[in-house]
């Protein structure tokens, strides 16, 4: 977190009525900028065009074959899993590919264990009362799933490494009817977050008092880097079987940010005896995947390297509108008191905190110039942000002059909300 609190506040501050004058000036160039979700831009769409074409008229068998026009295939391509294996830290017998969506994977994963309940214990999660940790600031979608079934959500706080640990094992160790944590380890939306190895080994070993306690490891930035540095984590899989947890970890994954956001694969990764439950369960809902898709993707992507290279293309357009991110915030908002905000070294997101009580009226000031912010309160449990501090800043959709427009306007509007609170404008 970029953190500057040492210069005088109030004086730095722009007089009240100049700064309501620039605020008002903004808002008559009636723009239109959505900065709510983390979208591919169309210039990152474009470099995966190619898949369109593909895999063509008379491509249709896999190595092994396989008509992929026709029904079957219910774990995905074999050559697909074999592909994605290193990336996602497990081998292609534990590896599910899917269709597009990874969200939906999780989504169907709840389902099945609210329904079916576990390997190691049959009874259905829904009987008895379900607790989700969930670290915060966190990922909505995540809450909307355990808020759609009822499921409790805990906030637990969200460190530079991680969850608060001692928090987590203390939870999970006296209370049975908390059954999983929601974990983004990697560049975490929206903070940035990456697990550090220790983390990670805590998660691996803690004791719970729930013997089917679940991991859900969404691994959506594992390439997804902004910087020279390409952050690596540890194998929360190859961890959870040292420990003689290996069903605790379940681990999504996609190519939504890779490819084709509307038309990539998605995967989860888990024990054998996951895998095989997780089977057995999609056979009432499915044939199997988009099988076509999959050997699209085989054929654009074709070997590890070639998805790292496109990843450097990604980063090439991403990169430049994070640091415009950062330059203007750091410009306008350096030393004032309580504003601070991240500059990830992956991932999608950057996380604005500003002085509790204010996060809710510089989104709505921001909406007002036709700036589109996430809702209040989004990057936690149902909504509710007790302080009211944190913004998630999605950079990624807009082009370049249009992320540094955005920002500069969100800057007026936190100015001009701490003003506000101050009881000096308005």
């Amino acid at each position: 977190m970029v953190n500057q609190s040492n210069r005088s506040d109030a004086a730095e501050l722009l007089l009240a009525s100049e700064l309501k004058a620039r605020y008002l000036e903004f808002g008559e160039k009636q723009i239109r900028l959505d900065l709510t979700r983390g979208k591919p831009c169309p210039d990152q769409l474009q470099l995966s065009n190619d898949l369109l074409s593909l895999p063509g008229r008379e491509d249709y068998r896999d190595g092994e074959d396989n008509d992929c026009r026709n029904y079957g295939g219910l774990q995905g391509l074999i050559e697909v899993r074999q592909l994605f294996a290193e990336l996602l830290g497990a081998v292609p017998e534990q590896i599910i590919a899917a269709n597009n969506s990874s969200l939906a994977l999780m989504h169907d994963t709840v389902v099945y264990l609210l329904l079916k309940g576990t390997p190691e214990n049959g009874l259905p999660w829904s009987r008895e009362e379900i607790t989700f940790l969930c670290p915060v600031p966190g990922y909505d979608r995540h809450f909307r799933i355990c808020e759609t079934f009822g499921i409790k959500m805990v906030p637990v706080s969200l460190f530079d490494d991680g969850p608060d640990m001692d928090e987590v094992e203390r939870l999970v160790a006296q209370d049975d009817s908390i059954k999983a944590i929601w974990c983004i380890p990697k560049y975490s939306n929206p903070n940035g977050a990456v697990y550090s190895n220790e983390v990670i080994e805590r998660l691996a070993m803690m004791r719970t008092a729930s013997p089917d306690f679940r991991i859900f490891w969404d691994n959506a930035y594992c390439v997804h880097h902004l910087t020279d540095e390409k952050v690596e984590i540890a194998n929360i899989l190859e961890k959870c079987k040292e420990h003689s947890h290996p069903n605790r970890p379940l681990i999504f994954a996609s190519t939504s940010k890779i490819t084709l956001a509307g038309a990539g694969l998605a995967f989860v990764a888990a024990s054998d005896v996951n895998v095989k439950w997780l089977l057995d369960r999609m056979t009432a809902r499915t044939i199997g995947p988009d099988k076509i898709n999959h050997l699209r993707h085989l054929r654009f992507l074709k070997e590890k390297s070639s998805i790292l290279d496109l990843m450097e293309r990604h980063r090439a357009i991403l990169a430049p509108k994070f640091k415009a991110v950062a330059d203007v915030f750091e410009k306008n908002m350096l030393g004032l008191p309580e504003v601070r905000w991240t500059n990830p070294k992956g991932g999608y997101f950057v996380n604005l905190e500003v002085p509790p009580g204010c996060a809710a009226r510089v989104i709505s000031l921001a909406n007002q110039i036709g700036i589109k912010l996430t809702p209040s309160g989004a990057t936690h449990p149902y909504g509710k942000d007790d302080e009211d501090r944190t913004i998630r800043i999605a950079p990624s959709f807009p082009s370049l002059e249009e992320v540094s427009l955005a920002a500069e306007g969100v800057t007026l509007c936190v100015r001009l909300a701490i003003l506000e609170k101050m009881q000096r404008v308005l």
